[in-house]
């Protein structure tokens, strides 16, 4: 239920991850924190040896307190931003099913219901219900993969969700058009509306989470550690690592409140007065997004798109394929990836878009195999969704 979506969980758990890696690593690094690998002027490791103002030593990054820098306003904005949409999100699916599977209740026009009637609204069974539920999750997680490459490659993360925001809210409109009284008479046209309103809905929203989490991650802007006397005299370290989390904290508070307020209060509206509410109440919602986006577009740090990093890794893996396509048992053999370092391939040979080194292979070779767990997760997914469905 709401944020406690297992898909959510998940987010925050990788996001969470990051962020211990990169504590476990702030005893060698001085220079503190960066959850974005792309952001211009990130540190490295190479910045060991800089020395910089209140830079702590290293007897005060073993002994001193470590706690989290001050949360700026673009940070809360994106957080809000998040909350309105994943309250639009929850509150207009959470209905989907009755809406589908149960017809119009005795006497009413909207779907609404009284005591010890179920709302419904196109009476179109549970195998349509159970379809059309299942194609808007499968399509709602495969469209992050198109509004990731759309942002690393074209248009950056802000403008990336500028127009994931516009589509979703054009998806809105026409969810509630499909609940509207003189539409659900009839089924079939309503049904119709419906299923356009899920796809367009479920590719702006696909657009915009895979770039939301990383856009509030990038209004982290303070990327070292600093020493720093509290008010009590305690002398304690300022660390990124321990921001970031802090920032992550309020952030997934949000995606619960907006989830759970609008579950909870869009099976009221469903009940009481109809599914054009529990539609509309959700895009009245989801219009703040825009609005609260433009009123920050002033204060968020947005990195620019510098390539998307999928493309490379697909044509590198390509590159370590050839030859291979029909010799499955050499896929896992030790010199897969070897094959695909630009050291082993002579100078004169090296396609112009070999612009990786050996080490970005070896990167890349770690992160396929730990991608192998999600050939796990299709078994699990199917039985965790069977929680809800006759089959």
């Amino acid at each position: 239920m709401s944020g406690l979506d297992p898909n959510e969980a998940s987010f925050a758990g990788l996001a969470h991850a990051a962020h211990e890696e990169v504590l476990a690593k702030s005893d060698k690094d001085a220079t503190g924190f960066t959850i974005d690998e792309k952001r211009p002027g990130s540190p490295s490791s190479e910045d060991d040896e800089i020395n910089y103002p209140d830079a702590p030593t290293e007897e005060e990054r073993l002994t001193l307190r470590r706690v989290p820098g001050p949360i700026n306003i673009a940070s809360f904005l994106v957080a809000f931003i998040e909350l309105a949409e994943r309250f639009s999100y929850y509150g207009s699916t959470v209905v989907f099913t009755n809406f589908i599977q149960q017809p119009l209740p005795a006497g009413s026009t909207t779907g609404s219901s009284h005591a010890g009637q179920t709302s419904g609204a196109l009476g179109k069974g549970q195998q349509a219900s159970t379809g059309l539920t299942t194609f808007n999750q499968f399509w709602v997680y495969t469209t992050p993969l198109i509004g990731a490459w759309i942002a690393d490659t074209y248009w950056g993360r802000y403008k990336t969700i500028v127009w994931a925001l516009v589509v979703a809210l054009v998806g809105h409109v026409i969810l509630v058009a499909s609940a509207a009284p003189s539409v659900i008479q009839k089924p079939d046209t309503s049904i119709g509306v419906f299923s356009l309103a899920i796809v367009i809905m479920g590719f702006g929203t696909g657009m915009f989470k895979s770039n939301i989490s990383p856009l509030i991650a990038e209004q982290v802007t303070n990327h070292k550690m600093i020493v720093k006397t509290l008010k009590n005299g305690e002398r304690v370290i300022v660390d990124p690592a321990a921001t970031a989390s802090r920032v992550y904290n309020w952030f997934y508070m949000m995606i619960n409140i907006g989830a759970l307020a609008g579950q909870l209060g869009m099976v009221y509206a469903e009940k009481n007065v109809g599914f054009w509410l529990a539609y509309l109440l959700p895009t009245i919602v989801f219009g703040l997004c825009p609005i609260v986006l433009w009123i920050g577009r002033n204060r968020y740090v947005k990195t620019p798109p510098q390539g998307s990093t999928l493309s490379k890794a697909l044509r590198l893996l390509g590159f370590a394929m050839r030859g291979k396509w029909t010799k499955p048992m050499s896929w896992t053999k030790g010199g897969f990836w070897e094959a695909a370092k630009p050291s082993n391939v002579p100078e004169a040979e090296r396609p112009v878009w070999m612009t990786w080194d050996d080490a970005w292979v070896d990167e890349v070779r770690r992160g396929f195999k730990a991608c192998q767990v999600f050939c796990f997760f299709p078994i699990y997914w199917y039985a965790f969704h069977l929680r809800f469905y006759d089959v």
